[in-house]
């Protein structure tokens, strides 16, 4: 902001140097062109459009008070003469000069024929020289020898003997001689005192000079006080701001707004990843890379030290329509005791320096999921139980919260999951009371329903308390949940042949010996079905694997189902563990010693193909695979940082790893007997015929 204000006070005052610079250099092209008028030998030299001006003024003027022509007739120049009608009009000219010298009025007017007209002396003599007045003591003189042939130019005198003579034929007879009439010196001055006496040449081309310097002087104060206005603006702007005034212009919210838009748009542009400089000549990016194609490396990691420090990330979920963007929820700043308890960042990955959007909370918040058909909504499950609801568009605050009352939840909601279709879609929550519920996206004052999830078996209490749960694909009334106690039930929504609403009692997903902390079902992709077969992980350092009983086969007694494999190569709490959603062998899993494994089960079932340590060494709380390829995992860790790690082709399948999927279960169920502690054989042939009849 500083630099753009001092670039826009660096332009105006340039702007100011360059008038300046103009108005001196036209003071002195004004200078040079009065010094060159002045040097000039012939006053009439440059002169022409104030002669035109003169001649325009006086030619009106002549002609209106009497010329000597007659009316119609062109005014002949000196010199010119006329082809017909020559000799007619010398001879006319010849009588009316006779009859002005003998004191009588030209063409029925008391006004001399000039139309000029000053005292002269004692015998009446006018300034063009055309003769005397009669005065009435002295007898009329002779008429004399010349006479001019133009009122409006004074010319040499025409001797009157070389008029030619009249042609009485042609032309009508001159007018009888008028009687003289003699008048006194009074009745003379007061008749040609009052005719009004026109500019001379000199007094017009004053008054232009005049009207042209003032305008000159106008135009010049103008620019001048241009220049001041534009000067004060300037000290104006380079006058600092008082910290009141500062305050003021940040606090606006308009400015805020404008501010954080215009600056997220210039942060996108500064984190582009793309290399304006790579040459396409190499055929390397520098980027090390195995004979086996294996890399993973990091792509970034979001952190805020506003809004993320001093928290943990709690859950993660990728946008299913912008691959970009990946939201993060956590939980309270301890040190910050004005701060929100809770908050929901969505992170760019274009804008790495702060997230693109912080959402509020009043309690931590310990889930977070976009919605499938709702691209601009976020839903948050509260340490307090309830449920949030946000809108990209709209602020901080949620738009929609359920209240806290027992038709909710009242427990934390550790784990939530949107299931249907587009026209048809339920939000589902679970908390750690056994309490499922259902609701609808515009309605959170109440849920749609609810589902209490009790188990008699228990000793002390008969409530399952849920840490997560999962759909498998294409089913939205049958899930299975994982619990404190370290055990896996499945549970329904309604009631189905044989088995009724709530949780199986009689089937008992039993194999950890601590509470689950992440449940997975394998996504249905490709052309082999294997969404019924699922993983979960503990904080007993083991990632297991396990198959889902069918439905259709409720059990009458207590069926006690084991995994039919463990991976127990983790040095801490496994907290989270998803399968790939393309690959159908690989699966990562990520434990509190910060370490992200990758798993592939047709390369390895004994160790992880890569290994990577994230971060400073922090717990890894929860991980989240790319929906748009697989190429990208997000990973939140516990000291607020989300780290996005591309895994390259690890998850780019072949066509063939359906079927060695298929060979490699079939594997692990003959050779895991021991392990899963029932009869190997009874084993293998249902997880052969299940696999086998897919």
């Amino acid at each position: 902001m500083q630099e753009r204000r001092r670039a826009d006070l660096l332009a105006k005052r340039q702007k100011l140097e360059e008038m300046r610079e103009m108005r001196k250099a036209r003071e002195a092209s004004r200078t040079n062109a009065r010094q060159e008028e002045a040097s000039n030998s012939s006053p009439r030299k440059g002169m022409k459009d104030i002669d035109d001006i003169i001649d325009s003024i006086r030619s009106p003027r002549g002609s209106s008070h009497g010329s000597t022509t007659m009316p119609g007739t062109p005014t002949l120049r000196p010199g010119e003469s006329s082809p017909s009608g020559r000799a007619s009009r010398a001879s006319e000219r010849s009588d009316r000069i006779s009859v002005g010298y003998e004191g009588r009025s030209v063409n029925g007017s008391n006004l001399p024929p000039s139309g000029r007209v000053s005292r002269g002396s004692d015998t009446g003599s006018d300034t063009l020289g055309r003769g005397k007045f009669i005065s009435p003591s002295e007898p009329a003189p002779d008429p004399p020898e010349t006479a001019p042939i133009s009122s409006g130019n004074l010319t040499e005198p025409t001797p009157i003997s070389q008029v030619p003579e009249r042609n009485e034929s042609i032309l009508p007879p001159l007018p009888k001689k008028p009687k003289v009439e003699f008048y006194n010196r009074e009745v003379q001055t007061s008749t040609y005192e009052t005719v009004p006496v026109g500019p001379t040449e000199a007094e017009i081309r004053q008054r232009i000079q005049a009207e042209v310097e003032a305008a000159r002087v106008a135009r010049e104060r103008e620019l001048e006080e241009e220049n001041n206005q534009m000067a004060k603006e300037i000290e104006d702007e380079i006058r600092d701001l008082t910290e009141e005034e500062r305050a003021s212009i940040f606090s606006a919210p308009e400015f805020f707004e404008f501010f954080e838009q215009s600056s997220k748009i210039m942060q996108r542009a500064l984190n582009d990843p793309y290399d304006y400089t790579r040459d396409y000549r190499i055929g390397t990016d520098g980027t090390s890379v195995d004979s086996e194609g294996k890399r993973v490396r990091e792509l970034c990691a979001f952190h805020d030290e506003r809004w993320t420090k001093n928290r943990s990330i709690t859950d993660i979920d990728w946008s299913p329509k912008y691959p970009e963007l990946t939201a993060a929820s956590y939980n309270k700043n301890p040190t910050a005791i004005n701060d929100p308890d809770g908050i929901v960042a969505i992170w760019n990955m274009h804008l790495v320096d702060r997230p693109e959007f912080v959402f509020h909370s009043q309690s931590d918040v310990l889930s977070v999921s976009f919605s499938p058909f709702h691209p601009n909504l976020v839903f948050g499950g509260t340490y307090s139980g309830q449920i949030l609801l946000w809108d990209t568009r709209a602020k901080h605050l949620p738009i929609l919260k359920s209240p806290l009352s027992a038709a909710g939840h009242t427990y934390p909601v550790y784990a939530m999951q949107m299931v249907g279709t587009q026209n048809a879609h339920n939000l589902i929550t679970s908390s750690t009371d056994g309490m499922v519920c259902s609701w609808l996206v515009d309605m959170l004052a109440q849920p749609q329903e609810t589902l209490e999830l009790v188990h008699a078996g228990h000793n002390k209490t008969n409530e399952v308390a849920i840490t997560t749960f999962d759909f498998p694909d294409n089913e939205t009334a049958t899930f299975w949940v994982g619990t404190e106690e370290g055990n896996v039930y499945q549970a329904n929504r309604y009631d189905r042949a044989g088995s009724k609403a709530g949780l199986n009692q009689h089937d008992i997903y039993k194999g950890h010996s601590g509470p689950v902390t992440g449940l997975h079902f394998h996504p249905l992709v490709g052309p082999v079905d294997f969404s019924d077969i699922f993983l979960t992980s503990s904080v007993d350092w083991t990632v297991k694997l396990w198959k889902a009983k069918s439905i259709a086969k409720p059990s009458i007694s207590v069926n006690i189902i084991p995994p039919i494999y463990s991976f127990e190569d983790a040095d801490d709490y496994v907290y989270d563990v998803k399968w790939h959603p393309n690959h159908p062998a690989v699966f990562g899993s990520v434990d509190g010693s910060g370490r992200f494994d990758l798993w592939n089960l047709n390369i390895d079932t004994e160790v992880p193909i890569i290994t990577t340590s994230v971060g400073s060494g922090r717990a890894i709380n929860k991980l989240a695979w790319d929906r748009k390829d697989g190429r990208r995992a997000a990973l939140g860790c516990s000291d607020g940082k989300l780290y996005i790690f591309d895994v390259g082709d690890v998850g780019v399948p072949r066509e063939s790893e359906w079927v060695d999927l298929q060979k490699t279960m079939a594997g692990i169920l003959s050779g895991g007997a021991g392990q899963s502690g029932l009869p190997g054989e009874q084993e293998s042939r249902s997880l052969n015929s299940s696999v086998n009849g897919r």
